[in-house]
């Protein structure tokens, strides 16, 4: 596979910032494929096959972090070292997102509409009105951290049944945020000076508590990864099997902190800023 062979884990732990590019690049081709050869529905098409382009590299990260949980005794050490792999994750889910954005801004119209019809959709579906009244912000927060746990419970559960399953949410998640920024882009750009302004703006708008949550998703998808390779290899048959649980537990501890913080910042503080 060429574009497996582009990276691995231990070289883009080195240079986190190459998986930019790469995710940027994986998007892009597979934009051009899906409006090739199923151009229909080239909205879903895109996003599996951008996953396919990125399972390679995710699962061998999986196998990766799993392997370091034998032989790193501390935890410290190891969060620092599965830390590595989620912020080269987070540089291939930026250029993921990127390329959206990019695409969706100067496609032309009719076929930006069949490339990011699923994901115009899907925005349109959970957008919430955040009003200013305290219990209706507070309801507000407690449906979007329900949702986003939700979320999270399916990343964990295709990480560990599918190994690399939680890029596919990751992936999706990429694409409606970048159909979000494209559309803020498009619908906004009367009021900037350029492309690039107008541009930094929205993506500041979804990323202030995109972030954590991104993050959030990566640190459960990595928790349910670990599990599904230690089973794979009977490491649950290992005196050190506790140590990987202990592991996984403190990754899904971190992952729904995350998500706390991602829901108070949505709801409190984004509707403040813009």
């Amino acid at each position: 596979m060429v574009l497996e062979s582009l990276l691995n884990p231990l070289k883009a732990e080195r240079k986190p910032w190459e998986m930019f590019f790469i995710g940027f690049l994986y998007s892009s081709i597979a934009i051009l494929l899906s409006l090739w050869i199923f151009r229909d529905q080239a909205s879903l098409v895109m996003v599996f096959f951008t996953v396919m382009a990125c399972v390679p590299i995710v699962y061998n990260t999986m196998k990766l972090e799993e392997s370091k949980d034998l032989v790193i005794p501390k935890e410290r050490a190891l969060l620092k070292e599965h830390n590595k792999a989620i912020i080269f994750l987070m540089f291939l889910f930026g250029g993921m997102t990127l390329a959206f954005v990019a695409w969706y801004v100067f496609l032309p119209l009719d076929t930006m509409n069949l490339v990011f019809g699923k994901q115009t959709a899907t925005i349109q579906a959970i957008n919430n009105q955040v009003s200013g009244n305290a219990y209706q912000q507070f309801s507000t927060f407690t449906k979007i951290l329900l949702n986003n746990i939700r979320v999270l419970a399916f990343a964990i559960l295709f990480a560990f049944v599918y190994g690399a399953g939680a890029i596919f949410i990751l992936t999706w998640n990429a694409s409606v945020i970048g159909t979000a920024v494209g559309n803020f882009v498009k619908s906004n750009l009367s009021l900037y000076s350029s492309y690039f302004n107008v541009a930094s703006v929205g993506l500041l708008r979804y990323a202030l508590h995109g972030i954590p949550e991104i993050l959030a998703y990566f640190y459960g998808g990595l928790a349910g990864g670990i599990i599904s390779v230690a089973i794979i290899k009977r490491h649950y048959k290992n005196k050190k099997f506790s140590h990987i649980i202990f592991d996984v537990s403190e990754l899904l501890v971190i992952s729904i902190s995350f998500l706390l913080v991602a829901a108070f910042l949505e709801v409190y503080v984004t509707p403040l800023l813009f």
